[in-house]
Order: structure tokens, then sequence, then C-alpha cells
């Protein structure tokens, strides 16, 4: 198995980058390519000892990708970019998953324009897993479509629920809509034809559709899928983030207030370590881009080389499970037909 990495993409490339890449070729039994600027990403394999490295081959690409660029137009502008040449050749098939800590808008414009989505997928979407007990509810759209129709929120509910299977291992994955009550009345215009799709096909036995749910049953074990539009999804994943780094430092204020509370810290250090790293986006990787013929992954524009290093071991597992012949297999029943005019 080859995944493709974008060494250009993230805050901390290249260095991060190919640190990872070099910890995931030595460790998880899969080939690398590092697409970027070739005489930096050669310098940064010879620093970390692995300029000879076997299974890690280097393509050229000699332009990058910032956040000034047109997010939706930026890969096809820029042509010999590393985001670009990476995402040409997973469509070529001289890869099986691409890996990009990039501009998130790039990578979805560049996987849509040149990898392609699945026939028949509307729009593609990020699915981020949030813990949530011992398996996590993923969050489907969280940004990759601010403006949404109830044909999309149908077709989210479905690629998460066959993510949820394949990768999370969940046989029959509960799928609830974002709305800001439970009752099925509930919502906009968006939120109740959705609603009445979602409840359609799970009346058919296609999904699992458990309601609507409130933000605050995120974290309550009530859902593994939970569908919302991109603008809803994205607020609500950076909040979770926003509050994760506030409850830490308050914490770390409790902690070192005094003696007895220093002692304390002292007794429980390994606990609260195990909840850091539960709620820490380097432990995840990445999220998938749902919706595209073949697995692409989108890592943290901050990735450290613990990140890249899990956001390979993901591609593999998106690569193993197939989710995107799971989707693929079941397309009909996720399309609504328009009817046809007199």
């Amino acid at each position: 198995m080859r995944i493709i990495l974008d060494a250009m993409g993230g805050d901390n490339a290249p260095q991060a980058v190919v640190q990872g890449a070099v910890k995931a070729a030595r460790e998880l039994d899969v080939d690398i390519t590092l697409v970027g600027r070739e005489a930096d990403v050669r310098g940064c394999l010879a620093a970390c000892g692995a300029e000879h490295e076997a299974r890690i081959q280097v393509v050229d690409a000699p332009e990058v990708i910032t956040m000034e660029d047109e997010a939706g137009m930026a890969c096809y502008n820029k042509r010999k970019s590393s985001m670009t040449v990476a995402l040409t050749m997973l469509k070529a098939g001289e890869g099986d998953a691409m890996i990009s800590a990039g501009s998130t808008g790039a990578l979805l414009g560049g996987a849509t324009q040149f990898v392609k989505r699945i026939k028949g997928i509307r729009r593609a979407a990020l699915g981020p897993v949030l813990p949530n007990g011992d398996k996590g509810v993923l969050l489907i759209d969280c940004g990759a479509n601010v403006d949404s129709t109830p044909e999309y929120l149908l077709q989210f509910a479905y690629m998460g629920s066959f993510y949820a299977q394949k990768m999370m291992g969940i046989e029959k994955p509960r799928v609830a809509l974002l709305n800001v009550g439970t009752e099925d009345t509930k919502g906009g215009a968006l939120q109740k034809a959705a609603f009445a799709l979602l409840k359609q096909a799970h009346e058919a036995g296609r999904i699992n559709f458990v309601g609507n749910a409130e933000g605050s049953d995120l974290f309550a074990g009530k859902m593994d899928v939970l569908v919302t539009d991109g603008l809803a999804g994205n607020v609500m994943l950076k909040t979770v983030e926003g509050l994760a780094k506030f409850m830490f430092k308050e914490l770390k204020k409790v902690m070192y207030a005094s003696t007895k509370t220093k002692i304390g810290a002292l007794l429980i250090k390994k606990d609260l370590y195990g909840m850091k790293a539960m709620l820490d986006p380097s432990e995840v990787g990445g999220t998938a881009l749902l919706g595209i013929s073949k697995p692409v992954i989108k890592a943290h524009g901050s990735s450290d080389d613990r990140a890249i290093y899990n956001a390979v071991r993901q591609a593999v597992a998106c690569v193993r499970a197939d989710v995107a012949g799971a989707i693929e297999a079941n397309i009909d029943y996720m399309k609504i037909e328009k009817p046809k005019e007199i």
C-alpha cells in the first residue's frame, strides 16, 4: 500500500510531515510518497537520518498553496503545487490514499476537481470523530458545505453511517439530526425536510435514524453519527475544541494553586494525560473527506509529526475498509430524483 503525502501543507511543514512519514514507513508496513519542494524534503529526510529510506519516495512539486490563495480554485491555478500534484497522483492510481494538512478549502476543491466525487454524491463532506465513549461520534458535515439541502443531509447520513460501520466498528450506527430541539416538528425548513427524508430511509431499513438531537446531546452517548449542515457543524466543532483548551487551562491553574492541589495533581497525573490525549487532534490524525472516489484525509493545520503518523494510520485503515466502495454500492438509495418538467 502506498500513501501520498502533501509535504508542504500545514504550519509545521515540511519537517513535521517528513518526520511523521518516516515513522509511519518504519512502523506501519506502508510505502510513502512525499510530494513537495525536493531540496527541502530531502533536507528534512537527511536531518532525521532517513535519506536512504527504502519505503519513501520523493516527488518534486515547486509550488505551495498558501492560506492567501483563493481556496476553491487554488489547486486549479497552481497545477505544480504539492497538493495538486499529490491529488493528481492519487487520481492516476499512483497511491491508495492522499493526506494534506494544508488549506481545507483548497483540498476540498482540489479533491472534487481532480479526484472527483463518487458518481451521484452531490457534495463531499468532512466527518471528524469526536470522543464519546469507546467508539466516538462522527460529526458530518463540519465545514465543507456552508449551504446545504435536504438531499445533502440525507447523503451525509448515509456516508456517516457507512464510515461508522467500516471504520468505527459499529454494526448499526445510530444517526441523529442536529436541531434546536428533540421533537419531530422542530427546526427550520431545512431540518424539517431532512427529518422527513431520514425517517423515510429509517422506515425502509437503510439507516438507523434515532431522531433529532440538540448540541448538548453530543457527548451524552445518544448517537454514533450526528448530521448537520457545514455551518452549524463547524461552529460546534470549533466550540468543542475551544472549550477543551479552556477547561485544561483552568484545570492547570487549580492543580498548581497550592501544595495540596500539587500533590493531588501528581497522584492523578497519568489519568489527566489520558484524558488530554482523548481530546487531542494529534491522536486522531485527520478527518476523512467523505464522498470523494478515493480516500483523502485532511490533517489538522497545526499537525506535528505524531499527528501525521496517525493520519497515515487512519489513511491505511480507510483504504482497507473501502468506505468509498460502500457508498458507491448504495448510491441508488441516496439520491432524490427531481420531478420531470411537463
